[in-house]
């Protein structure tokens, strides 16, 4: 069982991002080189972030989502989150995340509107 971090899997052409625990400094790097390095591995266009998980987030991880978003973005591919809580949304408003990155109820709506 994942203790905190992320672990990936895939539905159809998505690459799920399963989050869990505290996405801080610590985590959200680890996170980014494991994404970077399945992006340059894998034909990657498309990536959904679960936060169904998440009990915190700080800059690092608002920094590490944007990274993603960048580097997705810049080969024409998409990104999304999902399941993101009340305290996950704050964040999310304060940062202007929801203004570039689309958010959705679940995994099911954003793996078809990805």
């Amino acid at each position: 069982m994942l203790q905190e971090g992320a672990n990936f899997r895939f539905i159809k052409d998505v690459m799920i991002v399963n989050l869990k625990g505290e996405l801080d400094h610590h985590i959200a790097d680890r996170i980014k080189e494991d994404i970077d390095y399945a992006m340059s591995k894998k034909n990657i266009k498309k990536i959904l972030f679960n936060f169904k998980n998440v009990t915190f987030m700080d800059s690092s991880g608002i920094g590490m989502l944007l990274g993603r978003y960048k580097s997705i973005k810049s080969i024409g591919g998409a990104l999304g989150v999902c399941n993101v809580n009340e305290r996950i949304k704050k964040v999310f408003d304060i940062s202007g995340l929801f203004s570039i990155i689309p958010c959705y109820t679940d995994e099911n709506e954003a793996v078809e509107k990805l």
